[in-house]
Parts: C-alpha cells; structure tokens; sequence
C-alpha cells in the first residue's frame, strides 16, 4: 500500500469535493484519508469520485463528516468527547462516530482514526513548551514541578474518564464490527487526551481479538520525546503488534504538523515497523506547498516502498 494523502492539508480552501480530491490527485496521490473538517456535500461529492473510481478512500478521521448544527472550524476530533461523564455528551460522542463509521463503510474504507476524549482538567502542555523554547530547560527545577504537577492533576481524574471512554468503546466496536470497518487508536498531542502511553496498552488489551488496532501519530510520539517524557520507538516497540495505521508528518520541536523533510524527525526509524498493509498518510497541514508534499511523497515511498 503506498502513501497517501490527508484532505487535512487543502480541505479549508475549497468547498466542494471536487476541487479538493482534483489538487491532491494532480500532486500523484491515487489514495487519501478524510479530514474531520469535511461537510456532507464535500462527502458526497467524494462519494461520488470513489463511485466513478477516480479516488480510493483508505481511512477516514472522526468526526467526518461534520456533525450536524456546527461549523467547519468548530467540528474538531473532540468536539463531542468519548470519554465525557455526561451521559448525553458521550452519546453524542457515539452516535457521530457511528455516522463516521457508516460513512467509511459506503466508502469501502478500512479504517476511522479515533481521539479518545480527555481528562476535564486545564491543560497545561503549552506552558512545558515555553520551558522547551527558553534557556531554563526541561530540567529546571520549575520546568519539573510542572510536569510533577500535570501527572497529579491528571491522575487524580483520568479514572472516570477512561472508564467512559471504554464504555464509549465498547458500543463503537461492536458496531463496526459488523460493518468490518476498523477503529485506530491514535497517540494523542495534549497531555490531559485519552490515551496516555499506558492507557493506549489497557485500551488494546482490553479489546485484544476485536477489530480495535493502535494509529501511530509521529508528530505526536515525538513531541513527548522531545519534552522529555518517553522515547518515540516506546510507541511502536510496544504496540508494533496492533499497529494498523500511520499519520505521517515532521515536527521542529513543540511544532508538528510538517512536510515530511521539513522538520527534524528522521523517518527510517519507523520502517521496521511497517508492513505490507500498514495504512500510510502523509498528514501535513498548510502552508506545506504541493512541492513540500511532492518531496515528502518521494522521501516516504523512497522509505517504505
């Protein structure tokens, strides 16, 4: 399977499918993954492409399309959260998933890449990331009070929320199940989100067997290296056996999101990671210019095959 492209990277300067599909294809790519900023008329257009086989459609990332009563700009991945203690907001939470998944089964994609939810604290991530940028450091005394404070406040409160999530679960891969459309997990950027590098494993092992996998973000693996937290190959040593995806983007310090090749994360770690089926998307956001994605296309096929 080659690598493909995220409508993430142009979805926001057009306003109908065709367009969107029309650049990505111009650039060589014959298959994309769906952002979580499409509306149901952009979707229906690329229905129709995948109809007349002019695109192939591999994933999908939830929420797509847009749910109902919000706009492009507010239909983030957690803005209806699974992992929420209010009752109606997490139904919410399952019953756009559902939408996604019933929309990647017409499609005939394999896969919908899933947020979690979070934990309901502030989140303090932004502020480790001042501590990256200046000359205190990540080993100032300050810097690691901060961390000690942000895994208390965390740990105080994930309880419940990992509880929801799983119930949250539960329903989505018994329903996709029967649609044979696959869940992938994916390794999250903010600290309060769900999971955490151990809550991914209590997550997998609990739905072991089920058609619920681990999405590798390297952008996000990296960023945790980065500010000190594990090791990026943590990730896939660890989870290498659920691994059914990969959002591929590069990352200059706490700014991920890049081109591949335009930042400083060096790619051929992953390869003995990836196998013939593994799903690869080149997940670069604007203002990568198509001859950064162009680059970024040849750097990762030039790796993976």
């Amino acid at each position: 399977m080659g690598v493909s492209l995220s409508t993430s990277w142009n979805a926001f300067r057009y306003n109908d499918g065709k367009a969107i599909i029309r650049e990505i294809k111009d650039l060589g790519f014959k298959t994309v993954e769906l952002s979580f900023n499409l509306t149901e008329r952009i979707v229906r257009d690329i229905t129709r492409l995948t109809e007349e086989e002019q695109i192939k459609v591999c994933s999908l990332h939830n929420y797509c399309p847009v749910p109902e009563g919000l706009n492009r700009e507010e239909a983030l991945p957690d803005c209806y959260s699974l992992s929420s203690l209010d009752p109606e907001q997490r139904q919410e939470a399952v019953k756009y998933t559902k939408i996604s998944i019933d929309t990647a089964f017409r499609l005939k994609a394999e896969a919908v890449v899933l947020h979690c939810g979070r934990v309901e604290i502030p989140d303090r991530t932004r502020e480790l990331f001042a501590f990256y940028d200046n000359k205190s450091g990540l080993s100032s005394v300050s810097a690691l009070r901060l961390k000690d404070e942000m895994c208390q406040e965390r740990e105080e409160k994930i309880s419940g929320h990992l509880d929801a999530a799983l119930k949250s679960l539960e329903e989505l891969a018994g329903y996709s199940a029967g649609l044979k459309v696959k869940l992938g997990i994916e390794n999250r950027f903010y600290f309060r989100e769900i999971p955490s590098f151990e809550e991914t494993a209590k997550i997998l092992e609990r739905f072991q067997g089920a058609n619920v996998f681990y999405w590798h973000d390297t952008g996000h693996a990296q960023l945790w290296e980065n500010l000190g937290f594990l090791r990026h190959q943590d990730y896939l040593e660890r989870y290498q056996q659920y691994l059914l995806g990969l959002h591929l983007h590069d990352i200059k310090g706490t700014h991920d999101h890049l081109a591949p090749g335009a930042g400083d994360f060096d790619f051929s770690i992953l390869k003995p990671y990836i196998k013939k089926d593994t799903i690869k998307i080149l997940e670069a956001h604007y203002p990568a210019s198509p001859r950064e994605i162009v680059r970024a296309k040849e750097l990762l096929e030039g790796l993976y095959g």
